[in-house]
């Protein structure tokens, strides 16, 4: 069984409260982005392996969230051992929840090559333990987000018919180095209604920027280079480092972004 596991950007990202478990409350609205890893789940003899190309996986096979995933699963449901092999495409610790993804289809293809009598709502309470953003990779569709960014909610709204620019520049940024220059705030939009609205620019953002972004000019440069080109909202996705540019047209990448990974491609164009 092959799978495409997706990646996703944030548009809006507020923090708003610090928890007592560590973490911290947030509203973010998650949108789906068909760049995408290649999974690989077999039935295997023997013993669960795991085998990697494209970008380097570091760490040991138990920190990995594929393999998490299968175990998870196997705790409550018989299944026998598989060999997974991910073709790494999506820039890990980049803002784009690759990892995340890679679990959430791992369960997702468990399911259906076992024929497991489970709905993709029965998959959330797994996807919640894999990470805080898993759940969202069960429907490839847009989410408002709140809590951890686990409590998720339908929201009608599309980049179909988008072009789409995500320039990753390798800039290394950790999830604590992110939040600890964040204030946790009230919101001050209501994004569930302002993503609903045209104007973007001037009405959404992401919290991470304002601490991230005097840190790492670069990617404040690049954020503004997305809307010279012509983009009619840029931003960083998550905690970054990835800016991502949203076009009403096709734009070729600049030939200085050699440097960068860069993936570009049209949503849902008909």
């Amino acid at each position: 069984m092959v799978l495409f596991p997706h990646a996703k950007i944030n548009i809006g990202l507020y923090i708003t409260k610090k928890r007592k478990d560590g973490f911290h409350d947030l509203e973010t609205c998650f949108f789906p982005v068909p760049w995408t890893d290649v999974l690989e789940i077999t039935p295997s003899e023997g013993e669960f392996t795991f085998s990697s190309s494209g970008l380097d996986i570091a760490g040991v096979i138990e920190d990995n969230l594929c393999y998490k995933a299968y175990e998870l699963l196997r705790k409550d449901h018989q299944m026998p051992p598989v060999h997974i092999h991910l073709h790494k495409i999506i820039p890990m610790g980049a803002g784009l929840g690759g990892g995340s993804s890679d679990a959430a289809f791992t369960l997702m293809g468990l399911r259906d090559l076992f024929q497991l009598p489970l709905t993709n709502e029965d998959l959330q309470p797994y996807a919640a333990k894999l990470g805080s953003d898993c759940a969202f990779f069960l429907s490839n569709q847009a989410a408002f987000g709140k809590g951890k960014g686990d409590k998720l909610s339908s929201i009608e709204a599309s980049l179909k018919g988008k072009f789409l620019v995500l320039l990753y520049p390798a800039v290394g940024i950790s999830t604590a180095e992110a939040y600890a220059g964040v204030t946790p705030a009230k919101a001050p939009v209501d994004l569930r209604k302002a993503i609903l609205k045209a104007d973007w620019k001037e009405a959404i953002s992401n919290d991470f920027e304002k601490s991230i972004f005097p840190h790492y000019p670069v990617l404040a440069s690049l954020k503004e280079e997305m809307y010279t080109l012509g983009a009619s909202y840029a931003a960083m996705s998550g905690s970054g480092s990835t800016i991502f540019g949203i076009f009403d047209k096709k734009i070729d990448p600049p030939a200085r972004w050699a440097d960068y990974t860069v993936w570009s491609g049209w949503v849902e164009k008909d």
